[in-house]
């Protein structure tokens, strides 16, 4: 913690606390924060029963937007996202800088936020909420085989090296697979596929490939 760069490190602080608050407050039996913080689905307000009887109304708000991304539905789901972000965040900040990595941060989270939105109201499969901070985490994975393609990465799990583009193109041709074939229920495959494609628009805009042009280019 002490080597990460400042907005890294504060990220990882504040998806920690409120972990433990949710822990705290029961949420997965009571939804005391994922009533009003969770990424709830677009559309009328819902009525709902949770644990102990009490009846909750729950919807869409426009900050759950962001604030979905500092939730999590357990241990290993908040591990994987902060050991990613502890592997790449601290890398991005220190070649977008400080500023530049939060923008870059949250505008991949939305585009996160939106991608599932738009999946849950097309293809509806229940009403359910989205947590979880994995959009902005893919976006930093995307940027990471963007921005050092070279660099060689490899699975926990299936440790052959390869370089950073092609690992993160595969597990991007892995998600969208999943996704469109409903495999691992409950994983919000396309909300990771937004979070990429808002950091790729991102670095394109800020590299001057877009049609509007950054003040200040990105020379990597």
């Amino acid at each position: 913690m002490p080597n990460l760069p400042p907005v890294t490190r504060y990220l990882l602080i504040a998806n920690v606390l409120v972990f433990a608050l949710q822990l705290f407050l029961l949420d997965a039996n009571t939804l005391a924060l994922s009533q009003h913080f969770a990424l709830w689905p677009l559309g009328p307000d819902q009525l709902g029963q949770v644990a102990g009887g009490a009846v909750i109304n729950v919807g869409f708000r426009p900050w759950q937007l962001v604030t979905y991304a500092f939730m999590h539905g357990g241990f290993e789901h908040i591990l994987f996202n902060m050991f990613a972000l502890y592997m790449f965040g601290g890398v991005i900040e220190n070649t977008f800088g400080a500023r530049n990595y939060t923008i870059y941060y949250f505008v991949c989270a939305i585009v996160a936020a939106v991608a599932q939105l738009l999946v849950m109201k097309y293809f509806p499969n229940g009403f359910y909420p989205t947590i979880g901070a994995s959009g902005a985490i893919f976006g930093l994975l995307l940027a990471f085989g963007m921005l050092y393609p070279k660099e060689k990465m490899f699975l926990i799990f299936l440790p052959i090296p390869m370089p950073a583009w092609l690992f993160v193109i595969g597990y991007a041709v892995v998600e969208l697979v999943l996704g469109v074939t409903g495999t691992q229920a409950g994983v919000a495959h396309f909300a990771h596929l937004g979070g990429m494609v808002g950091g790729y628009v991102m670095i394109q805009y800020w590299r001057g490939k877009l049609p509007l042009k950054p003040k200040r280019q990105l020379l990597r």
